[in-house]
């Protein structure tokens, strides 16, 4: 049996935050999203692999898989177009058991990288991701109730993975802290235009429907502006977090 595939956009963002923007296979580990040059436009040329396949006859196939379940984060995995091919190919070699755990290890070597350069960043890409978030301007905002992060997950239906890139993040809350404490004696209006920026980049996501994980993930690039080098997202991280625990938006 066969089914139409279908690729909801909340799930891809997901895929490819986690991912890092990678290919999963540790001797590969290709960026599958192609910066922009003087001549070309950004190209995406990576390819998102059913771990179980889609097809009950096809790579992987199993007719006992839930059809509610082919098309999920869960089910995916990201690729370059080689490695997409090679598992394809080789699918008694490259198994349902074999690709979720590669799934889950590349996962942790992208959180092992975020933590080793969440360490090394300083006050220069700090000020670097913080300047593209930060507005001209100020959002007038009246709610000043406290919210625990932990109950903001869940009121955002954040998951675990959200949780352990929050983790990573929060370690430099301090950091952040004196960098806006640092440039607010120069720009008194820095922290509410740092917050404005934040706020207003929420509020459109969520005006397209955008929520949960998917969301997190989208604010994500946004703090880093789309960046696939570690030490400029753990920057764009670390200034998310920190807003995440001290702007109350994202619980409404």
């Amino acid at each position: 049996m066969t089914t139409q595939r279908k690729y909801p956009s909340s799930q891809i963002k997901i895929l490819y935050g986690l991912a890092a923007g990678r290919c999963a296979f540790p001797e590969c580990r290709r960026e599958v999203i192609l910066e922009a040059t003087s001549d070309e436009e950004r190209k995406q040329i990576g390819k998102i692999a059913h771990i179980v396949g889609h097809s009950d006859d096809g790579p992987r196939g199993d007719p006992t898989y839930p059809r509610d379940k082919l098309d999920i984060y869960e089910n995916w995995i990201l690729l370059c177009p080689t490695c997409h091919d090679t598992i394809d190919a080789l699918d008694n070699e490259y198994t349902v058991a074999y690709l979720r755990e590669l799934k889950v290890k590349h996962m942790e070597w992208v959180r092992t990288s975020l933590t080793t350069e969440m360490i090394t960043i300083s006050f220069a890409e700090l000020e670097v991701v913080a300047n593209a978030i930060a507005t001209t301007h100020t959002v007038p905002f009246e709610d000043f109730t406290v919210t625990s992060p932990k109950e903001k997950m869940q009121r955002n239906s954040l998951t675990d993975h959200v949780h352990m890139l929050l983790t990573i993040g929060l370690s430099m809350t301090k950091e952040v802290s004196k960098f806006v404490q640092h440039f607010a004696l120069v720009d008194a209006e820095y922290p509410e235009r740092l917050k404005a920026g934040f706020i207003l980049e929420y509020a459109r996501l969520r005006a397209e429907g955008v929520f949960g994980d998917a969301l997190f993930e989208s604010m994500r690039q946004f703090s880093c502006a789309g960046s696939h080098d570690f030490k400029r997202q753990a920057a764009g991280l670390a200034v998310l977090s920190y807003l995440f625990e001290c702007c109350e938006v994202f619980e409404k």
